[in-house]
């Protein structure tokens, strides 16, 4: 279990609290969506959760252990891929050999299964700076999976990633995930992660606006054409016509689209509050 408790945090220049009393669990078994606007502190709350960053109060804990401590049982087990990031002026064989003994589940054999779903496979020996900034975050990807941990935290994975790349990172995913994992994305790119999600936690700074399973946003929303009667969440103008959110009826299934979903949240945030806290 990854859990923040009563996490508040901020920043010396810009002044009040970035999160305040902020607390959230996430469980092994699930592929979560971090989504937030500009600002909202997604970049920052991941830090905090990696143990680069000491909140002001409150604390970030997997197992009961705090990261910050960044003690060796548990940085072994959780690997972030940020959104930036610079490889240096070796092979990947020497990469390789260099910091995969800091993860003691490291696989060389998964490394390669997953250059070869990036289409990278090839020579060990290949220089890392030599390689495109799309090539590069293939293989940090595939580096960052391959290490098994238990953790695996994503910070815009798909930025740099042509079409066919983002649909060769979501088989990736598929691929590397399993029971005893949890993984986070935070993205802005919502439509590249849509389809491998099974969570979603939308926050807005210090509040945690919605938290809940795909399974039970399909269960509790609508996503559609305007009917007839409808009383919206959310209305999106298309070339077909009104799009909307609304409160799913009885037996009312529809896919779950991710962008108006986010934009549901913010714009109703205390309707969306109550319908999926109604039953529980």
């Amino acid at each position: 279990m990854f859990s923040l408790n009563n996490l508040s945090f901020s920043y010396k220049k810009r002044g009040g609290d970035l999160f305040h009393d902020l607390s959230l669990e996430l469980a092994t078994g699930n592929i979560y969506g971090l989504l937030g606007k500009n600002g909202a502190g997604k970049s920052t709350l991941i830090n905090l959760m990696t143990g680069l960053l000491t909140p002001k109060s409150g604390e970030v804990t997997l197992d009961g252990d705090n990261v910050r401590e960044r003690l060796p049982k548990t940085m072994s087990d959780i690997y972030l891929i940020p959104e930036e990031f610079e490889l240096p002026r070796l092979t990947l064989k020497q990469y390789v050999s260099i910091n995969a003994p800091f993860y003691p589940n490291f696989s060389s054999d998964d490394l390669q299964r997953y250059l070869d779903i990036f289409e990278m496979g090839g020579s060990m020996d290949v220089k890392l700076h030599s390689l495109s900034m799309g090539q590069k975050k293939k293989v940090f990807i595939a580096f960052a999976f391959a290490t098994k941990t238990r953790v695996l935290i994503m910070d815009e994975p798909t930025n740099g990633l042509d079409i066919p790349s983002k649909s060769q990172f979501r088989k990736l995913v598929t691929a590397g995930m399993s029971e005893d994992k949890m993984m986070l994305i935070s993205t802005h790119q919502v439509r590249d992660i849509s389809e491998i999600l099974d969570h979603v936690t939308i926050i807005d700074q210090s509040r945690v606006l919605l938290n809940a399973s795909i399974a039970e946003v399909t269960k509790r929303l609508a996503f559609r054409p305007m009917q007839d009667g409808d009383q919206p969440l959310f209305v999106q103008p298309s070339v077909m016509g009104a799009l909307v959110v609304v409160p799913a009826q009885p037996d009312e299934e529809t896919a779950v689209d991710l962008e108006m979903l986010f934009n549901a949240t913010l714009q109703n945030p205390e309707a969306i509050n109550q319908l999926f806290n109604a039953s529980k």
